[in-house]
C-alpha cells in the first residue's frame, strides 16, 4: 500500500515534465530597411495577467550574423493557443502558440519572421564619427599651414618663441613714437603733464590700438 501510495505521488509529479513538448519558433529578424538585425537578444514577454504565458516569459534567443534565430520552448498541452511577445530591440511582437502545426517532418518547428520598424542605429553613428574625423581633419591642416607660414618669417619664428615686439604708440603731444610701457612716463616727463592726466591720455591712445584690432 505504502509503495503504491510513493508510486502515485510520483507519478503527479512527473506527469506534467513528460506532457511538455517542445516547441521552436524559427525566422530572420530585420531592421525597416531589410538589413539583418545582428547578435541580439529576442526575449519573451506577456501580456500583463496572462497567467499562461508567465512560464515562458524570460525564454531567449540571440540572433546570428543574418539575423536568423531560433527559440525552443518546453510547452504543455494545456498552453496551446497561448499567446507570447517576442521583444526585439524595445519592440514586441504577438505569436500565438499551435501545438497542432507542424513542418513537413513532423516537427513542431513554426517559422516567424520579425521586422523591425526601426533603422540600425550603427549607419548614421558611422556617418557621425566620418563628418567628426574630416572636420578635425581641416582644422588640424588649417593650424598647420598656418604655424607654416609663421615660420617662415624671421618675425614669425621670434613670436612663436614667445617673443612679443613692443608696441609702439604715437604720443599725443609730439607725434613721437613712443613705446607702449614709457608713453605715461614720456608725458609727465617730457611734457610735464600730471600723473593722472598722463595715464588718462596713454589710456585714450591704447584704445585706439584695441580698436584696431577688432
Amino acid at each position: 500500500m505504502q509503495r503504491c501510495f510513493f508510486a502515485l505521488i510520483l507519478l503527479v509529479v512527473i506527469s506534467p515534465l513528460t506532457s511538455a513538448e517542445a516547441y521552436t519558433i524559427q525566422g530572420k529578424a530585420t531592421y525597416g530597411d531589410n538589413t539583418p538585425v545582428i547578435l541580439q537578444n529576442i526575449y519573451v514577454n506577456c501580456e500583463n495577467g496572462d497567467l499562461d504565458c508567465y512560464p515562458f516569459k524570460g525564454s531567449k534567443a540571440i540572433t546570428e550574423s543574418q539575423g536568423v534565430f531560433s527559440l525552443t520552448l518546453q510547452v504543455e498541452s494545456e498552453r496551446n493557443g497561448t499567446t507570447i511577445l517576442l521583444s526585439l530591440l524595445g519592440e514586441n511582437f504577438p505569436h500565438t502558440i499551435n501545438l497542432d502545426q507542424t513542418d513537413t517532418n513532423g516537427e513542431r518547428i513554426i517559422r516567424f519572421d520579425i521586422k523591425l520598424e526601426q533603422t540600425p542605429v550603427s549607419s548614421g553613428t558611422f556617418a557621425g564619427f566620418g563628418c567628426c574625423l574630416v572636420l578635425f581633419g581641416v582644422i588640424f591642416l588649417s593650424a598647420l599651414l598656418k604655424t607654416g607660414r609663421r615660420l617662415s618669417t624671421p618675425q614669425g619664428r621670434l613670436e612663436f618663441m614667445g617673443y612679443r615686439p613692443i608696441r609702439m604708440l604715437t604720443c599725443p603731444k609730439c607725434n613721437e613714437g613712443v613705446p607702449q610701457t614709457d608713453l605715461v612716463k614720456h608725458l609727465i616727463i617730457e611734457h610735464d603733464i600730471p600723473a593722472f592726466d598722463a595715464g588718462e591720455l596713454a589710456g585714450l591712445e591704447m584704445r585706439k590700438i584695441w580698436h584696431e584690432d577688432e
